[in-house]
């Protein structure tokens, strides 16, 4: 039999996966291309293609007269997307950005709560755009920012909210965007409960690849991107979370006509429609939520409980490979070790992280890179094989190995 560290075990894992039928449902482009930034940039699904293709002959035969099909898809993408997160259909809107569509429920809660006094809580290593929203809320309202350090590889823990007090908004992201580390989104809910706290969860790098149970966890509100594990493509619009009981006591901050009851009523001031549909602002992009309606049902069709234990084995085997081959050559797990606590992707840090990236890519493998020292590995499940996550841990042990390698420049975009 096989070790972990001949590629003849990877080969075997990839005869048994019942999810290998599904990479070729997507553009795979070079085959000797090892993609594993998935938790960045999902690939583009053949079907996606196809019905774009589609919408671009509709638009140009039917013109304005399509809007009886498109005027919806926010709600339709957004039932889509519900059938994934544990929620019900009517309390998931497709819409916006992941900071748009924050921005709208920390003010929608704030303003429900009505507490002069709430202050907006969160850890400090959660996703920047998640802070930089709330200290711009902070900043405009007058109101207190609370960070607290979680632990840099578990990330935030119950405790971490006994300061909690009535009327505070908590943000926490239920996989850590640099350890991949998984938050117990249900022990956290209840924690913030428990001290009067609302809790807004981030599943942006948790959704299409973890399950979620929103209701199940006694979830309130969250948010959350569609690019990533549900393959979206790239800038395709997020979605908000608002459960069914919270939707009538909650009002966006954004005020549009696509939020309007009887929209075409025009001469009449606002009235928010009820229902979920009132976090709507501006006309949706059509296009890009027919990619992201496609890309939940992809995810759907494989089923949340196969792409998590895919992705469990994915993640295992780039543990594996590092203890053997890289933990010699000065490289640090940044990810819970225990599956159950691990989102999906490792992170492996070094002081040369950056320099390491780059050298992969050159070697056609797309990792990404986390500051100051991480390099992220995304498998995606329903794409990714265990040789490649083989092929690339190898082709990183021998870039590692190297004493001859120069330092990269910095660039924007890692």
């Amino acid at each position: 039999m096989a070790g972990v560290t001949d590629r003849a075990h990877a080969e075997a894992l990839d005869a048994a996966d019942e999810l290998a039928g599904f990479r070729t449902r997507f553009e795979l482009g070079d085959e000797r291309h090892v993609y594993l930034d998935g938790n960045s940039l999902g690939r583009l699904p053949l079907a996606t293609r196809e019905r774009l293709h589609a919408a671009i002959e509709q638009w140009g035969s039917e013109l304005v007269s399509g809007w009886h099909d498109w005027i919806d898809l926010p709600l339709r993408a957004g039932d889509a997307l519900a059938a994934l997160l544990g929620a019900r259909a009517g309390e998931v809107l497709a819409t916006d950005s992941t900071t748009v569509n924050l921005y709208k429920l920390v003010c929608a809660a704030l303003a429900a709560r009505g507490a002069a006094g709430s202050a907006l809580v969160t850890d400090r290593g959660n996703f920047p755009t998640d802070r930089y929203v709330l200290e711009g809320i902070a900043h405009a309202r007058g109101s207190e920012l609370r960070q607290f350090d979680a632990d840099p590889v578990h990330g935030p823990v119950p405790e971490n909210l006994a300061a909690c007090r009535p009327g505070d908004i908590v943000v926490l992201s239920h996989a850590a965007y640099r350890s991949g580390a998984l938050a117990d989104m249900a022990a956290l809910t209840a924690a913030a409960g428990e001290r009067g706290a609302t809790l807004i969860w981030d599943l942006s790098h948790s959704a299409g690849a973890v399950p979620v149970d929103l209701r199940g966890a006694g979830v309130e509100l969250a948010v959350g991107c569609t690019y990533k594990h549900l393959n979206g493509g790239p800038g395709a619009p997020a979605y908000l979370y608002v459960a069914a009981e919270r939707q009538a006591a909650l009002r966006s901050p954004v005020w549009g006509w696509f939020g309007q009851s009887e929209q075409f009523a025009m001469e009449r001031d606002y009235d928010p429609v009820p229902g979920i549909a009132r976090f709507l602002a501006g006309t949706p992009p059509v296009l890009q939520l027919m990619a992201v309606e496609e890309g939940a049902r992809l995810t759907a069709e494989a089923g949340m409980e196969a792409i998590r234990a895919k992705s469990v084995a994915l993640t295992a085997l780039i543990v594996e490979l590092h203890d053997a081959w890289l933990a010699p050559l000065g490289f640090e797990l940044g990810s819970p070790r225990e599956p159950a606590r691990r989102g999906a992707h490792v992170s492996l840090r070094h002081p040369r992280a950056w320099t390491f990236t780059q050298a992969l890519i050159e070697q056609r493998v797309t990792p990404d890179f986390r500051g100051p020292d991480a390099i992220r590995l995304g498998p995606a499940p329903l794409y990714t094989s265990f040789a490649d996550v083989w092929d690339a841990l190898d082709r990183l042990r021998g870039i590692a190995a190297r004493d001859d390698l120069p330092d990269a420049a910095p660039a924007r975009v890692t």
